[in-house]
């Protein structure tokens, strides 16, 4: 079995197995109780590696790289959920049964089929030491010579290198454990005195947004980009109408078809934090996130909006944020749309009622995140006229008339389409809301978290995410003047890449920044 959905084809099922091969010489070597033990440990065996190859499959083609047998157990619970949110409950429960009941089922039916086979080995073992040594001639004259059906070598060790793979896997992963911890100890600015944190932003209203799955596909795909470049040389033309200017450029995110989070922590912490440990790690550290600057500063107040968050979130502290909305706290009545918990629309219109439009001492350095491009893309809220929002019921006839997320999921084509107008809708409701209310001591900075999964962004990918800054003060965009950023919200296609996490130092940097290292 091929390790990506991809590669599976005929081809790769025809092909001579070397383990099958030793395992037949060892079998047909031992007497009868030790060879049935051996064989059902060896189709036991078979079955896990089964079922690992299996997640590999998955995790390529929804988060762009292998299942880590150590950290990613906790990643099934999160998919378990999302199935919830957007197929139901009833839906979900009914194919994790299934599930279980397969999984059980190869065990006990690859177990059996070893030690069936290894009795008819017994049985005529003549014949069978003859079949075992040919077998073996032939496998390794196929090796030897590169031998190949349809662009497959017919010789194969695929069971071996899934063990091999997994093994040093896990052996790298504990090895990075112990690696990223002492790299977290390290903060250019972690010892820098208040009064020379981001001393060219006082005064201005930060405002950071991530928007869910908002990746360069969705700029350059010939099925996306078109309805995407247009939203966003609409919404440009709009904000410069409104006397504000945005530069855009390129981040390459430190995940890929989900777990946001990841992306969300690399760009903040200017650490790279590519698995769940990382995360952990990062979390439990004095590292200073670029949210952390502001109130570390004295001079901002701190908030966040993430209607994304439904249960316990310690990571607040991390980020430096006074106070969380999260999706409990923002008063919304209408439907949930798949995943999302409320439109995009609804929660900035929330961020303005509850934040941004209040008066305070201090500005505010915002951390907001937006949701409605989520997947499964289905059904997508649609713009409605801001002071018709109220509760968000007026949601409720746009979502019973979308497209079902079932429908969706099927259909590759119709899952390109409707991310793009996902994207588009997120887009419009961000740069609309900061024509509405923004004002001259507003920057927004904003960017996607991570591409989408490969069905909608395709097999071979870039990890990019696009990124803009947009202000009304020149001076704000003069700071970042020589980054080599395009002007408007759309970054040009050989505009410079930054690795993801590289951004937070820059930033600090462009606006003032002293660095006083911190060492672990």
């Amino acid at each position: 079995m091929p390790a990506t959905i991809v590669d599976l084809g005929p081809a790769k099922f025809f092909r001579l197995p070397g383990e099958a091969i030793v395992g037949a010489a060892i079998l047909l070597a031992l007497p009868r109780k030790p060879r049935v033990v051996l064989a059902a440990a060896s189709g036991v065996a078979l079955a896990a590696l089964t079922v690992l190859n299996w997640l590999d499959m998955g995790f390529k083609q929804y988060l762009g790289r292998t299942f880590n047998l150590v950290l990613d157990w906790s990643l099934l619970g999160d998919a378990q959920s999302y199935l919830e949110d957007s197929l139901g409950r009833a839906a979900t429960l009914a194919a994790t049964a299934g599930l279980i009941v397969l999984v059980l089922l190869l065990f006990a039916s690859l177990a059996y089929a070893v030690v069936r086979l290894s009795n008819v080995l017994a049985r005529h073992s003549a014949t069978a030491t003859r079949g075992t040594l040919i077998a073996g001639v032939v496998w390794i004259t196929c090796s030897s010579f590169g031998v190949q059906l349809a662009g497959v070598p017919l010789a194969a060790d695929s069971a071996a290198v899934t063990l091999q793979s997994q093994t040093e896997r896990v052996s790298d992963t504990l090895k990075d454990e112990a690696e990223f911890q002492k790299v977290a100890k390290v903060d250019a600015f972690g010892a820098t005195p208040p009064a020379q944190l981001v001393p060219d932003l006082r005064g201005k209203d930060m405002i950071f947004t991530f928007i869910e799955s908002y990746g360069r596909s969705a700029i350059e795909d010939p099925i996306m980009a078109p309805g995407v470049d247009k939203t966003l040389a609409v919404r440009t033309e709009a904000l410069k109408k409104a006397g504000y200017h945005a530069k855009s450029g390129w981040l390459t995110s430190a995940t890929y078809g989900g777990s946001s989070w990841l992306g969300h922590s690399t760009t903040l912490s200017g650490l790279w934090v590519s698995n769940q440990q990382r995360y952990r790690t990062v979390m439990a550290s004095d590292h200073l996130s670029l949210t952390k600057v502001f109130k570390k500063s004295g001079a901002w107040d701190t908030v966040g909006v993430m209607p994304g968050v439904q249960k316990g979130w310690p990571e607040q502290s991390f980020f430096g944020l006074d106070k969380v909305y999260n999706a409990f706290k923002l008063g919304y009545k209408g439907p949930k749309f798949s995943w999302s918990t409320m439109p995009d629309q609804y929660t900035l219109e929330q961020f303005q009622q509850r934040v941004h439009g209040k008066k305070h001492d201090k500005p505010m350095m915002s951390e907001v995140i937006l949701t409605s491009s989520h997947q499964p893309w289905g059904p997508i809220p649609k713009m409605v006229g801001w002071d018709e929002l109220g509760d968000g019921s007026i949601f409720k006839g746009i979502e019973a008339a979308g497209n079902k997320p079932a429908d969706v999921i099927a259909d590759t084509t119709k899952s390109r389409q409707e991310y793009g107008k996902s994207i588009q809708y997120s887009v419009t409701a961000l740069t609309e809301w900061l024509e509405r209310y923004g004002s001259k001591d507003t920057v927004l900075v904003f960017l996607g978290d991570h591409q989408p999964i490969a069905r909608v962004s395709g097999n071979h990918a870039s990890r990019d995410v696009p990124i803009s800054i947009v202000a009304k003060d020149p001076k704000v965009l003069d700071k970042i003047g020589d980054w080599g950023w395009s002007d408007g919200l759309r970054p040009a296609h050989d505009a410079p890449v930054w690795k993801m996490n590289l951004f937070r130092d820059r930033f600090l940097t462009a606006y003032g920044s002293t660095p006083h290292p911190k060492k672990g």
